[in-house]
């Protein structure tokens, strides 16, 4: 494969973790295979007159916090000088995230391969796209309305878990169980006074031995960490304190993946975290999931190696 120009629309790279982050180590893997790797923010971004374009770094990356990145250029260019496009903006999907989804899509000529596809990922809510698979999902209310989501906890004994729709990183997650005093007064909040619908899933008892991440590249299932809660937590999400921990996929896993495979792909959606507790699917990740580095030390793989194959051969198959 000759040399690529692939691009990485992400957060500041001066606030990345290198240790931890599936970005960074895709940035890494690109480098390492001779590729020139450009990243640029979501500020950055515009419409200059007859296409897309935006201010870009052209950076060298290495695992050392602190001095993570040397900048060898920065000029504003058109997407189209990208060979490839990650779309690895970390949540909130905001209007601002949207914004940039329409704004990469505007061209007046060859656009880049897209990992993942803005407009898959426009469509794909990370807590609403499994409901297109209901057999997979444990039991969800989807509602603002507050005496609804009252009898939705009262009738599950085992708890509720509560959460926003465009959450992250297990931020906002509440775990409640009938007969708390506080229901009232949390589902005011979390509505925002019945302004703002909300999640509300049956709670998985299972999830005290983890929330397992799968990874899917090209919808294939390439490796997966169980991230075990705290103690003192119900999330398992690493930002909230999960602690990562070697595992295996189950036959249900299998099939979940399976099942879900032609959605993601029909959509363009090449790179995907799926989120399973026990045998139930709770999320389809698609704007920037992680995972990728855990899973490469508790394994001693490289499911980076695979994402960087799948863009090589996509912009092979369109040259």
């Amino acid at each position: 494969m000759s040399t690529l120009t692939l691009g990485f629309l992400m957060d500041p790279l001066e606030t990345v973790r290198v240790d931890h982050d599936s970005t960074f180590a895709l940035m890494l893997e690109a480098q390492r295979r001779g590729h020139q790797v450009r990243y640029f923010e979501q500020p950055w971004l515009r419409f200059g007159g007859s296409r897309a374009e935006a201010r870009m770094r052209t950076v060298t990356v290495r695992r050392e916090p602190g001095r993570a990145f040397d900048v060898l250029d920065e000029r504003v260019s058109p997407l189209s000088d990208l060979d490839a496009l990650f779309m690895r903006k970390d949540p909130p999907v905001d209007a601002d995230f949207i914004q940039a989804t329409h704004l990469v899509e505007l061209h007046n000529g060859r656009t880049p391969v897209f990992i993942n596809n803005p407009v898959g990922i426009r469509d794909a809510n990370e807590k609403l796209f499994g409901l297109r698979f209901p057999d997979l999902m444990p039991e969800t209310l989807i509602t603002r309305n507050m005496v609804d989501l009252s009898r939705f906890v009262t009738e599950h004994a085992a708890g509720t878990i509560l959460k926003p729709v465009e959450g992250f990183g297990g931020q906002g997650i509440i775990f409640l169980q009938p007969g708390d005093r506080n229901m009232r007064s949390l589902l005011e909040v979390l509505t925002v006074g019945g302004r703002k619908a909300i999640v509300a899933q049956a709670y998985l008892p299972e999830s005290r031995q983890g929330d397992k991440r799968i990874i899917l590249v090209d919808g294939e299932p390439c490796g997966a960490v169980l991230r075990v809660p705290a103690q003192d937590d119900h999330r398992g999400n690493m930002a909230a304190g999960g602690k990562p921990v070697k595992t295996e996929l189950t036959a249900r896993e299998r099939e979940i993946c399976a099942r879900i495979k032609p959605a993601l792909l029909e959509r363009g959606l090449y790179l995907v975290g799926l989120d399973v507790i026990g045998d139930w699917m709770t999320e389809v990740n698609v704007t920037s999931p992680t995972g990728i580095v855990e899973i490469d030390q508790l394994d001693q793989v490289n499911v980076e190696g695979k994402v960087i194959d799948l863009a090589e051969r996509l912009v092979g198959a369109r040259r």
